[in-house]
């Protein structure tokens, strides 16, 4: 009874936290398959992914709305293109376990008190949605950790809450356009290609006048993508959708990831995007790397655990 209590106010306040006119969608239920995207391929290793900002703001019923309603077909079709799209480019032979959750839309992020007070009930969402997954899906397998942009934000968020057990079993996190403020024992920046529990965290400019503060001021990580670098080494990187060769190097000091020779006119961020910054592109350009860089943590972290963590 007491566990009842202390979940009903969490939620409560979760509610709470948002601004007093704001229309709260009901919660998703995790134990409703249609709150998942997941494919099962029967690998030893998961990746749990939590989608980027899909929506703007829109109306239901009359109603303005800053949340995803994940029990609303337009809104779901929105989330569930990344997620497939997502599983395609990264996942490859590993499972793979999306949920949807109660996303802020983009105007959010016009306004960092509406940031402050509206993400608490994604991340509220995120973690149940995580926490059901471990209990019902996981099956004590070792799994990696992804987030684009608000996903991100969501997996930082689940890094700091983490518990010592449930991290032991971390391959790795990806937090993919966004940035890391704050370490821990659980966040820690990675080093090389193949170290295990680490934060993989890149964003990605044309140079650094290009930056947008919100997703990457205050960093204190990143490694290259490509050549898996934390220094100044440039990588080549063939564009996977124009053929393009680029040129990808880290800026050590703005720790912002440089990439040169890229002349294309591509979707930005809407609100806060500008010319020259290549958040929308996170996952696209680097898909190959991505993938591959996935598969050989996974092998990796299989090859040396000890066997009783890796026994179903």
């Amino acid at each position: 009874m007491r566990k009842i209590s202390i979940l009903f106010f969490a939620a409560a306040l979760l509610v709470c936290c948002a601004p007093k006119d704001d229309i709260i969608p009901d919660e998703p239920d995790y134990g409703d398959t249609a709150q998942w995207y997941i494919a099962d391929r029967g690998a030893a290793v998961d990746v749990f992914y939590i989608v980027s900002t899909e929506c703007d703001d829109y109306t239901l019923g009359g109603k303005p709305m800053h949340y995803a309603d994940t029990r609303n077909d337009s809104i779901r079709a929105l989330l569930f293109g990344e997620m497939v799209g997502v599983d395609r480019l990264l996942a490859g032979e590993l499972n793979y376990y999306s949920p949807y959750y109660r996303q802020v839309t983009m105007e959010t992020y016009t306004s960092d008190s509406l940031v402050d007070a509206r993400m608490p009930l994604a991340y509220g969402d995120v973690r149940k949605a995580f926490d059901y997954y471990l209990e019902h899906y996981n099956n004590g397998r070792p799994f990696i950790l992804a987030g684009f942009s608000q996903g991100a934000m969501a997996v930082v968020d689940l890094l700091k809450t983490m518990d010592d057990s449930i991290y032991s079993r971390l391959v790795a996190a990806y937090v993919l356009g966004y940035k890391v403020t704050d370490t821990n024992a659980h966040i820690r920046p990675a080093k090389d290609s193949a170290d295990l529990g680490v934060t993989i965290c890149y964003n990605s400019v044309r140079d650094n006048s290009n930056a947008i503060p919100i997703l990457s001021e205050g960093n204190l990580m990143s490694i290259n993508p490509v050549n898996w670098s934390t220094d100044a080494t440039p990588a080549t990187l063939i564009d996977p959708r124009y053929g393009d060769t680029l040129t990808v190097t880290l800026d050590t000091t703005s720790l912002l990831l440089h990439i040169g020779g890229y002349t294309h006119d591509d979707y930005m961020l809407p609100l806060i995007g500008c010319e020259g910054n290549y958040h929308c592109l996170e996952i696209s350009l680097f898909s190959d790397c991505l993938r591959r860089n996935m598969a050989l943590r996974a092998n990796h972290f299989i090859s040396i655990a000890p066997a009783a963590l890796l026994k179903p």
